[in-house]
């Protein structure tokens, strides 16, 4: 049988306390750790961290939680406490007085402010809320401070003094975690945030004692990490910080000895080479990555002929762009379930589709080229997408919309740009939005048509302002 959760001390401080009631919460609504993390983007340890006030949290997760939780406000409310408690305690300990010898009187009068009700208390709050406010006392009384003077408070968690198999598996999954994030909500917002402290902390492990035998996962995972996060800077624009993330993870991949990461560092500098207006160098990263093809899956492959597809596009060479994807198609069909590693799981028929789609998107756009291929695999991108790659879908829906529109079919175009803009719409990638200006441009000639201009409005009031 599974061993009774241990008891959380909340007198500990604020924090202990609030990380008590996360528990009380995630009970009540009958979730595991697991469950919880899986509505937040966490891991099952991370929350149960949490609970444990081992990990930090800030106000954005706390908010998080309580809607995964449905508590209706409360444990951000509560929340809001445990900052004004960290606020009162910096600037007690900036303006303590001299030590007073203990006479007893000054321990009385804290004791009786401590059995006093708070005075702004809400008899409107559930009882549960009521609770813990009478259990911390004076919080409510506290002046709010400023949220940014918080965060040194938070602090990060101390590196291990040796580093255990853990402390790598939890890398791992903060990059799978993580990934899965960007791939729903774009590079911006909160996942570059949550990611800034994660990889501080795996970047530490290669500072400190590792066994032997750990080096090459522990570089590995932390290779990975900060792919995860270059790609996510990638996505915002924040191109120089991207390019340093990534070539730190190719730095790592090699010192792993790994080749399936270094394919992926590759890949990513590629297209973001592409991306930034310099093809040649792209080409070149793509290039690199397939110097010796056959330490790498198929899958790998594949993506990085994708990457070579589409730097030759953009340099106008149509004949060898076709030939790339032709190659891509080929090594990508000599694939096996079961051969890649994890994080080669996003690379399905749908992502096949969708980036030698892009390709011949760019293709399409050139003189005399055919759209006929872009069109056939950017649907079918679209078509086969999950759930849980919003931003994918939604760019090959968007690139989809564009080239339906440069071909005279505005009806067609109109209502694949509206389930694109759907999905655009709900995330923070700039990449996603940028595309969605290029199909304003190519609207542009179709401005008089109704349903066209319908949909340039919706574009100017949802998306670009």
């Amino acid at each position: 049988m599974p061993q009774k959760p241990r008891p959380l001390d909340h007198t500990k401080s604020s924090r202990a306390w609030w990380g008590k009631e996360l528990r009380n919460w995630r009970n009540v609504r009958g979730l595991s750790t697991k469950a919880l993390g899986l509505q937040v983007h966490l891991s099952g340890t991370t929350i149960e961290r949490i609970e444990k006030n081992e990990r930090p949290c800030d106000a954005l997760l706390a908010g998080s939680l309580d809607d995964a939780l449905e508590a209706g406000g409360a444990l951000r409310r509560l929340w809001s406490f445990v900052e004004e408690d960290a606020d009162t305690q910096q600037t007690d300990a900036d303006n303590s007085p001299p030590a007073q010898p203990t006479d007893g009187i000054a321990t009385q009068a804290a004791g009786m402010l401590d059995t006093d009700p708070p005075a702004l208390l809400d008899r409107n709050l559930p009882p549960v809320e009521r609770r813990v406010l009478l259990a911390v006392g004076s919080l409510v009384a506290v002046t709010p401070g400023s949220f940014t003077d918080l965060i040194p408070q938070l602090g990060q968690t101390p590196l291990p003094k040796v580093v255990r198999p853990e402390d790598v598996e939890q890398v791992r999954v903060a990059s799978s975690t993580l990934a899965g994030w960007d791939n729903l909500y774009g590079g911006g917002g909160i996942v570059r945030s949550s990611l800034i402290g994660q990889l501080t902390w795996a970047k530490g492990l290669l500072e400190v004692d590792y066994p032997p035998a750990l080096e090459a996962d522990l570089f590995t995972a932390v290779g990975r990490l900060s792919i995860v996060m270059g790609a996510s800077a990638f996505d915002a624009y924040e191109h120089k910080d991207a390019a340093r993330l990534l070539r730190f993870g190719q730095w790592c991949a090699e010192q792993a000895d790994d080749w399936h990461l270094r394919a992926v560092a590759l890949n990513w500098l590629a297209r973001q080479a592409i991306w930034c207006g310099a093809p040649d160098d792209g080409l070149t990263h793509a290039e690199s990555g397939l110097v010796r093809a056959d330490r790498i899956t198929p899958r790998e492959q594949a993506m990085l002929h994708n990457a070579r597809a589409r730097a030759l596009a953009k340099m106008q060479r149509p004949q060898e762009t076709l030939a790339a994807i032709g190659r891509s198609d080929e090594v990508f069909a000599l694939a096996k379930v079961g051969e890649d590693v994890a994080w080669m799981g996003y690379y399905d028929n749908a992502q096949h589709h969708g980036d030698t789609g892009h390709a011949a998107f760019d293709l399409a756009l050139l003189p005399g080229q055919s759209s006929a291929m872009a069109e056939a695999r950017l649907q079918t991108a679209v078509d086969e997408h999950t759930d849980a790659y919003v931003r994918s879908r939604a760019i090959s829906g968007t690139k989809l919309a564009t080239l339906t529109l440069a071909i005279g079919d505005p009806q067609q175009a109109v209502a694949i740009a509206h389930r694109a803009l759907d999905e655009v719409g709900r995330l923070r990638s700039k990449r996603a939005v940028d595309d969605v200006k290029d199909l304003v441009k190519v609207s542009a000639r179709y401005a008089r048509n109704p349903e066209v201009a319908a949909l340039r409005d919706r574009i100017t009031t949802t998306v670009l302002v």
